[in-house]
């Protein structure tokens, strides 16, 4: 059974003493792809070292929501840099976040609209990150669409069914991570029940949001056959379908397509 991690970081300090016994309990457990992901300049540059360090990890570059205040123009620099390097599969995350106080909203959205352009420029998926954000992330999505398709990811989606239908419509594909598989989200099973298969993958947010059973505890790659198990049974569907049609979604929006015999 094929998995694809599309959202992790592994670069984070959680890591450090085994990362690639990470990377290898990931392996053995099927997982043919993961996505380590830059929130800021210097974990951008992480993830493309990472990406080059081990053929099953792919890196995301760009500046996450509640790091923009703090970032540079040097840092934007950076990530302009990173983007073409070699691993470089998406730009981001990149979004909105309502939740934390961490950036004014304004500068978060214009640091958004870097981001999707960067993406449709270097003809690459972009990686949305939203928290109590969604109906100013679809906003800022439909004035992109505006400039043509959009390509993107919806990461550890926490919306509902009626935000996740209009990003399906707008281009985006949808991620679930451990969070699918809490007791009480049973809203989050809902909208993920009326997502397309074709438009559905699977995270984990590693070190983040460890699914069922292993909630409250450090997440990793391997861990996202539960959501995966999960989100088979919300679809109704054996989890090898399900985990083959996520695995297909993530390889085609990550341009993965022709080497997925070795990611």
């Amino acid at each position: 059974m094929r998995l694809f991690d599309t959202h992790c970081h592994l670069d984070e300090e959680a890591f450090a003493d085994d990362l690639q016994q990470v990377v290898d309990r990931a392996l053995q457990e099927g997982l043919i792809g993961l996505a380590s992901i830059g929130i800021t300049a210097a974990t951008s540059q992480a993830a493309v070292e990472l990406a080059d360090r081990f053929a099953a990890v792919h890196a995301v570059v760009g500046i996450q929501p509640n790091y923009v205040a703090e970032s540079t123009d040097a840092d934007w620099d950076t990530i302009l840099q990173l983007v073409s390097a070699p691993g470089v599969v998406a730009v981001g995350e990149t979004g909105l976040d309502r939740y934390w106080d961490y950036s004014p909203i304004d500068q978060q959205a214009e640091m958004f609209r870097r981001h999707m352009q960067l993406a449709r420029q270097h003809d690459l998926p972009f990686v949305v990150h939203c928290r109590e954000a969604e109906a100013d992330v679809v906003a800022e999505l439909e004035r992109e669409a505006s400039s043509g398709p959009l390509n993107g990811i919806m990461h550890s989606f926490a919306g509902d069914a009626a935000t996740a239908t209009r990003c399906v419509e707008l281009g985006m594909h949808i991620s679930l991570a451990g969070m699918l598989t809490f007791k009480k989200n049973d809203q989050l099973r809902a909208a993920a029940a009326e997502v397309p298969l074709d438009r559905l993958l699977v995270e984990t947010d590693a070190p983040y949001l460890a699914p069922m059973p292993f909630r409250g505890k450090r997440n990793e790659p391997a861990w996202v056959r539960h959501t995966a198990e999960c989100l088979a049974e919300v679809k109704g569907i054996p989890v090898e379908e399900l985990a083959e049609a996520t695995t297909a979604n993530a390889l085609r929006v990550f341009g993965l397509e022709s080497s997925s015999g070795d990611c």
